[in-house]
């Protein structure tokens, strides 16, 4: 089930890589729960909207490392983002249910995001 979870979490990945929004909710669990460094989010709507905001912040995402056991897949990854960010490492823990990721915890250093944000939205 493993090596399953880690094609599904390489291939959620993939469709946000390509912004491409309808392909990525389709790994999305009904009732997945997001946590991050800067929100957490319940329901596949509420995430859908975090990913759609999430596509805006970087150019191009390089996968580094992937690790799967059980329902749970593990990756780490760096973000070429617009200035100020740049480069931005970051993981993901992901939980599993029925094949759809039903759990997401993120993490990355939230400042430079923060500060992209504000600019963004101000």
């Amino acid at each position: 089930m493993s090596e399953n979870n880690v094609v599904a979490a390489l291939a959620y990945y993939q469709a946000v890589n390509e912004k491409d929004l309808s392909k990525a909710e389709k790994y999305l669990h009904p009732e997945i729960h997001l946590i991050g460094p800067m929100a957490e989010l319940r329901g596949k709507e509420a995430v859908r909207n975090s990913i759609k905001g999430f596509m805006m912040l970087f150019e191009k995402q390089n996968m580094r490392a992937k690790f799967g056991s059980g329902d749970q897949v593990m990756l780490a990854f760096d973000l070429l983002c617009p200035a100020p960010i740049g480069l931005l490492r970051g993981a993901a823990l992901m939980n599993f249910k029925d094949g759809l990721i039903v759990r997401q915890e993120l993490f990355y250093d939230s400042k430079p995001v923060q500060m992209k944000k504000d600019e963004i939205f101000s």
